[in-house]
């Protein structure tokens, strides 16, 4: 986003995205903190699989970038970390990930390093 744009916020409820063959592109930025992960991994499986049949066959809905914030106490609290990793090394540019942890006392592993922040 830049500044003045217009974005949509969602917290909490029931959410999903199911975008159809003949909907415009969108950036999605999803914002996740502990466990809160869960639905939104399972929305990202979801657009790696539009990725995926877009450069397939070149038809049907044409998925934006989109940029996952998340955010545990430490790399280990990290749902998901290497199946994330490994969908960005899927889709380099189109899918992203933003890791933050707030209590890291140990190393951050060098596979990890690049994506973390930290206090």
């Amino acid at each position: 986003c830049t500044l003045d744009s217009e974005v949509a916020l969602r917290v909490g409820g029931d959410f999903f995205f199911d975008p159809q063959p003949g909907d415009s592109p969108v950036k999605l930025v999803l914002i996740a903190g502990g466990v809160g992960i869960n639905p939104l991994f399972s929305i990202l499986l979801h657009i790696a699989d539009l990725h995926g049949y877009q450069e397939g066959k070149g038809n049907g809905y044409k998925m934006g970038t989109v940029k996952l914030y998340y955010s545990a106490k430490n790399t280990s609290e990290l749902l998901f970390k290497k199946n994330i990793l490994g969908l960005m090394n899927a889709f380099p540019g189109k899918i992203t990930c933003h890791f933050h942890v707030t209590q890291q006392r140990s190393r951050i592993c060098k596979e990890l390093q690049p994506h973390v922040t930290g206090k």
